[in-house]
């Protein structure tokens, strides 16, 4: 099972880079961030056109996410949770589905902000709202899988520089990156630094000042595999390409591929 997660910065801009992408690599399940859409505006039609049946939690400008699961290999999202169950919160952020016996929990986190801001303290009560919930999931659902973007880079290895993006600034904060390996702990394994332990490739480079073009990114789009399933994973990888496209996102989609 190929397993995709891709933030396409509105998927209304991004529409035909999607269904480009969705008929080259053909991956089983997609998981969509930033798709700034209200349900109602959701290409569910040509989507499923496109040969994938799609689950959403959207709004208007801001935020929404998807799950996207092909369905000429007989999937079919199934059980769909919308946000954290207990977690107060109009922000359309999570959304989670079952596909193909494996649980799928598709996170779009909290920027941020800035360190010591409002925005900031909700990312962190969000983290530990997640925190809590996954650990119910991984009990329910050995077969776990959580990804999305994350927004926090994991390590020093995951920014172009350590300097810059340090313990005081906003994605690698000392509490940021602690509360992420407070998920590590449950259980959850980062299948890329898994699989490439000294890989230093990014998946988010901001618009400004040529990021993309001299590589000044960042590794904040994650897929977070149980224990159970990091045996079967294969690969993991970051797919650059689309990031190369005329008026593309700002992130790249990140991939596994899980053995049956």
């Amino acid at each position: 099972m190929k397993i995709a997660s891709w933030n396409v910065n509105s998927l209304n801009a991004r529409q035909a880079h999607l269904l480009a992408w969705l008929g080259s690599r053909r991956p089983d399940v997609v998981a969509l961030q930033e798709t700034k859409l209200e349900d109602h505006r959701f290409p569910d039609a040509e989507l499923a056109a496109a040969g994938y049946r799609s689950v959403f939690a959207g709004q208007k400008t801001y935020n929404g996410v998807a799950l996207l699961a092909r369905s000429e290999a007989g999937l079919v999202p199934e059980q769909v949770q919308v946000g954290i169950p207990g977690f107060e919160d109009e922000q359309k952020r999570v959304i989670a589905a079952t596909v193909g016996g494996v649980r799928i929990v598709n996170l779009y986190v909290v920027n941020g902000q800035a360190v010591g801001s409002e925005k900031y303290d909700y990312k962190l009560r969000f983290l530990e709202a997640l925190h809590g919930w996954l650990a119910e999931e991984l009990r329910r659902h050995p077969a776990l899988v959580v990804l999305g973007d994350f927004n926090i880079a994991p390590d020093e290895r995951d920014v172009h520089d350590p300097a810059v993006w340090n313990e005081d600034s906003i994605l690698t904060s000392t509490a940021e990156r602690a509360a992420l390996r407070c998920l590590f702990a449950l259980g959850l394994v980062d299948s890329y630094r898994a699989l490439r332990p000294e890989g230093t490739e990014f998946s988010w480079w901001d618009y400004r000042a040529a990021g993309f073009r001299r590589n000044l990114g960042l590794r904040i789009d994650l897929v977070l595999l149980s224990q159970g399933l990091l045996p079967r994973c294969t690969e993991a990888l970051i797919d650059r390409e689309p990031r190369t496209w005329e008026r593309p996102s700002d992130h790249a989609p990140v991939m596994v591929n899980l053995q049956p």
